[in-house]
């Protein structure tokens, strides 16, 4: 099964809220066929929970955040990961620096859904044939929008701060989820036309 793995610094604002709307859009399209989802930071605070103000930012958005525990990046995360996405560019560089050999399938968030929008449509397959897909793009010299690369860092600011991340995140992992899996309207309707006597 598809694993994707997000990476920001310290593993407690931007990736446990994109790890949760992430998990919470996949498991609502696959149910028990959905691809694991799991968070780390470059210099994660080992243990931490999810800041407050996250938590408040993530339920607001229907996503409970408030069991996660930060984690530092491993090696090994990186090894079994189908994606690794970074928050920003900083971390998408360190995986990349840390495991080179992970950099056809590590992307931040907003480059991988401007690829994945960019492929031919009916470019079908599973997760790992996608981000192929998008790997191949990138390496054709598709660069997206190079200036707007990073989801912003809220660790420090107030409540409305975090909710301008979530509500950033939360359109950026739709629009993720549909690149990997078809538009879900797309879908009811194919599903609708094969059911028609």
């Amino acid at each position: 099964m598809a694993s994707i793995l997000v990476v920001c610094t310290g593993n407690v604002c931007r990736s446990p809220i994109a790890e949760g709307l992430l998990r919470t859009a996949f498991e609502t399209r696959l149910g028990e066929g959905a691809p694991g989802v799991s968070s780390a930071g470059t210099m994660g605070w080992s243990g931490s929970g999810a800041d407050p103000n996250g938590v408040e930012a993530a339920a607001e958005r229907g996503v409970d955040i408030s069991g996660h525990r930060a984690r530092e990046l491993t090696s090994r995360d990186i090894a079994s990961a189908t994606l690794v996405l970074g928050m920003a560019g900083e971390h998408a560089r360190a995986v990349v620096t840390q495991e080179p050999d992970a950099a056809p399938r590590t992307f931040t968030l907003k480059e991988l859904v401007r690829l994945l929008e960019a492929l031919p449509p009916g470019s079908g397959g599973d997760v790992a044939s996608h981000v192929a897909a998008a790997d191949a793009l990138r390496s054709n010299g598709f660069t997206g929008n190079p200036d707007d690369e990073d989801v912003a860092d809220p660790l420090g600011m107030p409540l409305d701060s975090f909710r301008s991340v979530a509500w950033e995140l939360e359109e950026w992992c739709a629009r993720l989820v549909d690149g990997l899996l078809g538009r879900a309207d797309a879908a009811v309707a194919t599903t609708a036309e094969r059911d028609e006597p």
